[in-house]
């Protein structure tokens, strides 16, 4: 069984470990401390688009709501900013990590298409449960800082295992 925890890329693959990394790890605990400047620079704000699939296969039913980076930025801290207010009944970071699943990185030169999943659980301290079912295409580019999100298709369906 794999380490949710653990990135699944060899170091000596140096693109998909550090999009791994960027993409999960510092993803993961920038959302748990609503610390955007933590991740502010593992994005290219320059032509940058978000695609919201709304959690239908249809994409005739999908919306451009992050026009901008900032648009982004805006819904990811509302979002971060929601989850802290939340009291769970278990480890939020382990529960968020226990559900991401990035074993996917299709790499051509200094372009790549990361395939993200959702798939599980948190605990809530009043008895109920936040789920996490949904996946995320993330366009990334190679740039003379490292690898950087360009633009992404997120909040789409995923039928889990």
């Amino acid at each position: 069984m794999r380490d949710p925890m653990q990135n699944p890329f060899d170091p000596l693959d140096e693109a998909r470990h550090a999009i791994w990394e960027m993409l999960v790890q510092r993803d993961i605990d920038a959302f748990i401390g609503a610390d955007w400047p933590m991740i502010a620079g593992d994005f290219i704000a320059e032509n940058f688009i978000g695609m919201n699939g709304n959690f239908d296969p249809d994409p005739q039913n999908w919306s451009l709501s992050f026009a901008s980076l900032e648009a982004y930025r805006d819904e990811w801290l509302r979002q971060a900013a929601d989850a802290q207010k939340t009291e769970y009944a278990e480890d939020q970071r382990a529960g968020i990590f226990r559900a991401t699943k990035l074993e996917e990185i299709e790499l051509q030169g200094p372009v790549a298409l990361v395939r993200k999943k959702f798939d599980g659980t948190i605990r809530r301290a009043d008895g109920g449960a936040d789920r996490m079912l949904w996946q995320t295409l993330y366009t990334c580019r190679e740039t003379p800082d490292g690898w950087k999100i360009a633009g992404f298709v997120g909040y789409l369906p995923y039928a889990g295992h």
